[in-house]
């Protein structure tokens, strides 16, 4: 029996990485590619289990690392250390993502998409009209919830005009009204009362580093971020762990009000000086107006201070 072809996205899957997974399978699968299998690298959260849900369908199965020589497609990354544990020796045959390239190498050539949109979703959204492929309401529930997540139904400042057409169609063949439906999606992630503060900070982190600087940015959204700064004190002793355990000199954790399109911080490590370079700490924190997008606000704020 052929081994499979597996199909992930990042470590601490957000919508867009279960969903464009999972969706990435169907696609190949209609394009008459059978040997493919959506998998995910952690747990699911509640905003994405409210969109697999509503189509009825299962997470996609855990896995913990690749074997050398697996062949895999990443979505929605491409970093390495974003990645399953073993991507370095595995035999990576396709990448879908709308991320910068970074620490990215391959032995051999593959197929590379990489497009400067909101969402992995638009652009395999765009794989399905391209190649004349049928788009079911299975899928196009998929695709925009992933677009509504991660442009944070199109408020986000890296919404394009792709994603907001891509999601006015997928919306009509899905048979919902995007916006009741993205505001009870993204609601459904704000729901944090059940997770600890551990969790919590992990829950949408991702790693970075860059001139020699290891970095963390961590995101979780909210409908009130003073509730979730009723666990400040906590927050930052889990922070304080994560930054010991990791040797870590910078760890941002940013918690975004999807309704008022805010997000506090909270910065601990011995480079925080690189914050303060954008805005000035009261207590390890600061209100950045206007922010939503680790990608496009938080991380660029970042790295060009270092």
């Amino acid at each position: 029996m052929e081994e499979k072809i597996l199909i992930f996205g990042h470590k601490n899957p957000d919508t867009d990485t279960i969903c464009s997974s999972i969706v990435k399978q169907i696609l190949s699968e209609k394009d008459g590619k059978t040997n493919v299998k959506a998998v995910r690298l952690g747990n699911v959260n509640k905003e994405t289990q409210f969109a697999l849900d509503y189509v009825g369908i299962d997470a996609p199965d855990l896995i913990e690392k690749v074997e050398e020589g697996q062949k895999v497609i990443l979505v929605d990354h491409n970093e390495f250390n974003q990645s399953a544990d073993g991507i370095e020796n595995a035999k990576i045959i396709g990448v879908v993502d709308h991320h910068r390239i970074c620490n990215f190498q391959t032995t051999d050539p593959l197929y590379y998409t990489a497009k400067p949109y909101g969402c992995t979703a638009t652009i395999l959204y765009q794989d399905f009209i391209a190649k004349g492929i049928e788009i079911e309401k299975k899928e196009a529930i998929l695709m925009a919830s992933a677009i509504i997540s991660d442009t944070l139904l199109l408020k986000s400042p890296t919404t394009t005009k792709h994603d907001e057409k891509a999601l006015g169609e997928l919306g009509r063949i899905a048979e919902i009204d995007i916006n009741k439906y993205g505001l009870e999606l993204l609601k459904a992630g704000t729901d944090l009362d059940d997770f600890s503060e551990k969790e919590l900070i992990n829950m949408d982190a991702k790693k970075f580093e860059t001139k020699g600087v290891k970095c963390v940015i961590a995101q979780v959204n909210t409908v009130s971020i003073p509730d979730v700064l009723k666990r400040k004190e906590k927050l930052e002793a889990e922070i304080k762990s994560a930054i010991t355990e990791s040797g870590l000199n910078l760890f941002v954790l940013a918690i975004t009000d999807i309704l008022n399109s805010n997000s506090q911080i909270i910065a601990l490590g011995d480079r925080t000086d690189i914050i303060e370079k954008s805005v000035k700490l009261e207590d390890n924190m600061a209100l950045l107006e206007g922010v939503v997008s680790r990608k496009k606000q938080l991380l660029p704020m970042v790295e060009n201070n270092i």
